[in-house]
């Protein structure tokens, strides 16, 4: 007998793994009813891992889906590793030459685990990791689509009316280049001497500051380097950076030298590595790289996200933040429940009252 499946079920659930349980289905049916039993699965997998990307696609009967990691993106952090439910993301530390400063580790993904979930699309603080279905790079996740998961929040206010007009320093500091000014006549043509311009010209010119919303970790840089206070960035992760010097390796700097927000992490004049939390992502970047594990650890203790009821993403809260974490969230929810419950049974009062 031929059992056709599509076995999509069993690809796309976050929990089950789909073709064990098909195989297994298949095996007890055979034996039950004493008959030989063929699975025709149409499915393929492809894996292409290059210098710049990689890449991994599905091809089923009507859908394909393909994952892509933009290398170049990627600073080597561990929020995706945590999050991810099926565990397929894992990391491998480069090896590198003596006198080289130290290289991000390197990202894997297993093929045979990953079922295109987009989970680590949604939380990669960088924007490094895209999934797609049907080559459609506007489709919505599924995850998002079915609130199965929160997006993360990226809470950048611009007000361009308190930009200096001759300030480019939020473009300047941005450490992954994400930030770009552009100046606009009155006419509405771009210019970039505004010496050029009589002084009411000048006064008339107006700042466009275009930010890659979708890309930046919110470190906060160009929140500070702001003079006139044009741009307030809220950071997606509040947390702790946990370093015990005397645990440090003495002349050792990896994890100041792979931090992708530059000044987050420096060393002092007594060669110990100082940390400013008000810029630091709490990535992990610095963890996976350290020599030591007992040295540095990061404790993450708020994500800013939207409203979500799922248990896909209880788990990975605890995951990216510790238990604790996740039981403060699921506190601060119950406290907005009672809040709305007492509120409308004021509200209900009140009715009668008329």
């Amino acid at each position: 007998m031929l059992y056709v499946i599509c076995n999509k079920c069993g690809l796309l659930c976050i929990y089950a793994k789909g073709r064990i349980q098909l195989v297994a289905w298949a095996w007890m049916s055979s034996v039950q009813n004493n008959h030989p039993v063929r699975i025709a699965i149409p499915f393929k997998a492809l894996k292409k891992d290059t210098l710049n990307s990689l890449t991994l696609e599905w091809f089923l009967q009507v859908k394909n889906y393909r994952l892509t990691l933009d290398r170049n993106r990627c600073v080597g952090c561990q929020i995706c590793l945590n999050a991810c439910p099926k565990r397929a993301i894992t990391f491998q530390k480069q090896l590198r030459l003596p006198g080289e400063v130290a290289k991000k580790v390197k990202i894997d993904i297993d093929g045979d685990k990953c079922n295109f979930c987009g989970i680590c699309d949604v939380t990669c603080l960088y924007g490094a990791i895209k999934v797609v279905q049907n080559g459609n790079a506007n489709n919505d996740l599924s995850v998002l689509v079915k609130k199965s998961y929160p997006a993360f929040i990226r809470n950048i206010v611009v007000d361009t009316r308190k930009c200096d007009k001759k300030c480019v320093e939020c473009e300047a500091v941005c450490p992954l280049k994400l930030i770009k000014i552009s100046k606009i006549t009155y006419d509405g043509k771009p210019i970039q001497d505004l010496s050029v311009l009589s002084p009411l010209g000048q006064k008339r010119v107006q700042i466009r500051i275009d930010i890659q919303n979708g890309f930046c970790p919110t470190c906060r840089l160009c929140e500070f380097k702001c003079a006139g206070g044009s741009i307030k960035v809220k950071k997606i992760f509040d947390g702790h950076f946990l370093l015990d010097s005397e645990k440090c390796l003495k002349g050792c700097r990896d994890c100041v030298d792979i931090c992708p927000i530059v000044g987050t992490l420096s060393v002092d004049v007594w060669g110990r590595v100082v940390v400013d939390e008000q810029t630091c992502t709490f990535c992990g970047a610095c963890q996976n790289v350290c020599p030591n594990p007992e040295a540095l650890s990061i404790r993450r203790i708020n994500v800013q996200h939207t409203p979500i009821r799922s248990g896909a993403w209880n788990k990975a809260l605890e995951r990216i933040t510790s238990p604790e974490g996740a039981v403060r969230e699921f506190k601060a929810h119950a406290t907005q429940i009672r809040q709305k419950i007492v509120k409308k049974r004021f509200e209900i009062e009140a009715m009668k009252k008329k």
